[in-house]
């Protein structure tokens, strides 16, 4: 297979990093590589499949780390992937024919990839509350009044799970991606968790008095095809359904953010964003993005640090397009 000298052939351990490549079903590759052989014979291309945009960020024993695109033409949607060995077909491309790499991977994998569901989590903390608790501001009547409205904000964001304290609240909501032939769409809409901070923002204020911070971030979800939440039948167990590992960047952003303050690299901030939530955003095409502060942190379980990037919520809502208000 693709025995040809003009294919440029790679192991698992030396795809190309930091550059564009896509994804293939393995069912594609006879053909693929029959298409090829005929352009290198002087004849004309034929399209085959159906490709994936991705990029390679690290690779190591036994996973490849990629940058997946599942949506590049009304968004900028990027999404940490990884792809195990053992689900690897091949890779191959041309350089001599400005041909990107193309890895070809087990069906079943890239088919879940499509169809399995992914989320949107935040972490939404109150300021001051050592204070307010000290000062005797922060009563129970208080916390039950937000408690009572939180469950009104809910209502009207079905698709949204909250679990609330006394003084923050958890947020996460599931999306998926989809393909043209089955019955699930692409449902990705971060924009809503802005217009919903927005009103976050009012609550604790008009209520407590007190102001919030947010923490966004997106990306895979292992519970593929589950609910939101699981509540047990006695009501004492409640499953967020998901690995603590999108939490554990929730923190880490977090605890970057806290040392950068205390270092001065950068002010407080009402909103701070994973770079890839951030970019995923449909801003407004007059909108700078340089604008928002960044900075970097340590991501969970990955090579690279991450990024994260911060304003106040009235800049994100002025600047989304409008469609997405």
């Amino acid at each position: 297979m693709f025995d040809h000298p003009l294919f440029d052939k790679y192991r698992f351990e030396d795809i190309p990093l930091d550059r564009d490549i896509f994804l293939m079903d393995e069912v594609w590759v006879a053909e693929y590589e029959k298409s090829l052989v005929t352009v290198f014979e002087g004849g004309t291309y034929e399209n085959v499949g159906y490709i994936s945009y991705a990029a390679a960020r690290s690779v190591s024993v036994s996973a490849l780390e990629l940058s997946w695109y599942p949506n590049i033409h009304t968004r900028f949607h990027e999404v940490r992937i990884s792809l195990p060995r053992e689900q690897f077909v091949t890779c191959v491309g041309c350089d001599n024919y400005d041909e990107k790499p193309h890895i070809f991977i087990k069906s079943g994998w890239l088919d879940n990839l499509y169809l399995r569901s992914y989320s949107v989590f935040a972490l939404v903390d109150a300021i001051g509350v050592k204070a307010a608790l000290e000062s005797g501001s922060l009563t129970r009547d208080k916390l039950l009044r937000l408690r009572d409205q939180i469950d009104v904000v809910a209502k009207r964001y079905p698709n949204i799970s909250f679990i609330s304290f006394a003084d923050s609240v958890l947020l996460k909501s599931n999306w998926s991606v989809g393909t043209f032939d089955s019955d699930i769409t692409y449902t990705y809409e971060p924009e809503i968790f802005i217009h919903l901070i927005s009103e976050l923002q009012s609550l604790y204020r008009d209520i407590l008095g007190l102001r919030i911070y947010v923490i966004l971030t997106q990306g895979s979800n292992e519970y593929y095809h589950d609910s939101l939440l699981h509540i047990s039948s006695t009501n004492n167990h409640i499953s967020l359904n998901s690995l603590g590992l999108p939490f554990a960047q929730l923190k880490s952003i977090e605890e970057a953010a806290r040392a950068a303050l205390r270092d001065k690299l950068h002010d407080p901030a009402e909103i701070y964003m994973d770079a890839n939530f951030f970019h995923s955003l449909s801003f407004a095409f007059e909108f700078k993005k340089d604008s928002c502060g960044r900075n970097t942190y340590r991501e969970p379980l990955m090579d690279q640090r991450g990024s994260y990037y911060f304003s106040d919520c009235q800049t994100m809502l002025e600047n989304l397009r409008k469609a997405e208000l």
